[in-house]
């Protein structure tokens, strides 16, 4: 009896848990059923966008790895397998799962990761650089976010 409550205690911490970390996290279907073509299907893409959309909107600030700035609605990162001397990753702190779902309450947070590129270059004085977003297709994670590159390509 005792092994049946401690499971039902601990399913109950993980579904409030859950429930608190993917709150404001957009819906993605990981298994479908019918239907299942490209895009529509489980990916490994799908499920890193929202594990990194519940990290990047519930993490404290200071306590994600590899953060270089940080400002209310973005944040940007060390891209852990850089292409170039300088690759970094800009995430705007609001789950965008890419540029065809930007909507009228996300202006606010793309305009500040823009505004935040532009305070790395400026800062960097970086004047030859690339920013560069995929769509759903070229994504390895799957939620918006920018690379900014500067610099000679890194080899493989």
């Amino acid at each position: 009896m005792f092994r049946i409550i401690k499971t039902l205690i601990i399913l109950i911490i993980g579904v409030a848990v859950g429930g608190y970390l993917f709150s404001d996290t957009q819906r993605r279907e990981f298994v479908k059923t019918r239907d299942c073509q490209g895009l529509n299907c489980f990916s490994s893409e799908r499920l890193a966008g929202l594990l990194v959309s519940a990290g990047i909107q519930k993490a404290p600030v200071g306590k994600l790895p590899n953060v270089v700035k940080e400002t209310d609605k973005s944040v940007v990162m060390e891209h852990p397998f850089p292409e170039t001397e300088l690759h970094l990753l800009v995430f705007p702190k609001k789950d965008i799962k890419d540029i065809s779902d930007v909507s009228e309450e996300d202006q606010a947070y793309i305009i500040d990761a823009l505004a935040t590129i532009r305070a790395i270059v400026d800062e960097k004085k970086l004047s030859d650089y690339q920013v560069i977003t995929n769509g759903p297709g070229y994504q390895k994670i799957n939620y918006l976010h920018f690379h900014l590159m500067a610099g000679p390509l890194k080899k493989k």
